[in-house]
């Protein structure tokens, strides 16, 4: 039952976000903030893909524990493409609240994004070990909050400045996410059960892309 719910689950989702983002690039017409939340969500659920697609293999096959190594890079690569996603996002408050300057804001979470990327390359981290050790878990998804962190206070700040209904929410999805993702990090290996509030990370994620598409229709009306 969990392999057919589970694969069921994930396939909507990758079809969902990949979809959005290649209607929004589409439909961009030139629009940067657009064609960002496009690319953004392409890169969102291509690189979920490498992770969610082994794991739908294996629960609908052999089991989990027999592709420990397709699993295991398939989470790096999904470690590093969020990186990227959340680059993209920064992107888009900037051209959405119209933001000129704040170079030491740009170069601080440029800074993280390779402190997380540079810590996710570490052969400590032993992707395609069924014994990860927890503390590498831990070092690279420090970076990776802080990024979280900075995002959620950006856009909470200027979507409040501006009265910006249709980007009202989006820190929350942002604060869902992360909620959702640390304990996993934390417990996971320990209390396997813990691992399903992926489910409602993910929907936090689907619900971010939805508030770009949405934005996209209204402003096309």
């Amino acid at each position: 039952m969990q392999a057919i719910m589970e694969t069921l689950f994930d396939a909507v989702y990758l079809t969902t976000v990949i979809t959005i983002g290649i209607i929004m690039i589409v439909k961009s017409k030139g629009n940067n903030q657009y064609l960002l939340f496009g690319i953004m969500a392409v890169v969102l659920g291509f690189g979920d893909s490498f992770h969610l697609v082994p794991r739908a293999f294996a629960l609908c096959t052999t089991g989990l524990e027999n592709y420990t190594t397709a699993l295991g890079i398939g989470k790096f690569i999904t470690s590093i493409t969020m990186t990227f996603f959340y680059i993209l996002l920064y992107y888009v408050w900037r051209i959405r609240y119209n933001v000129k300057g704040k170079t030491g804001l740009t170069v601080s979470f440029y800074l993280l994004a390779a402190a997380r990327i540079v810590l996710c390359l570490f052969p400590q981290n032993a992707w395609t070990s069924a014994n990860a050790p927890l503390s590498w878990g831990i070092y690279r998804n420090i970076p990776f909050a802080l990024i979280g962190i900075l995002i959620i206070v950006l856009f909470y700040q200027s979507a409040k400045r501006v009265d910006d209904k249709s980007f009202k929410y989006m820190w929350l999805t942002i604060v869902l996410s992360f909620a959702f993702y640390i304990p996993v990090v934390l417990w996971a290996d320990v209390y396997p059960m813990i691992g399903m509030l992926m489910i409602p990370k993910t929907c936090a994620y689907v619900w971010t892309v939805l508030i770009g598409f949405f934005d996209m229709k209204r402003s096309a009306q």
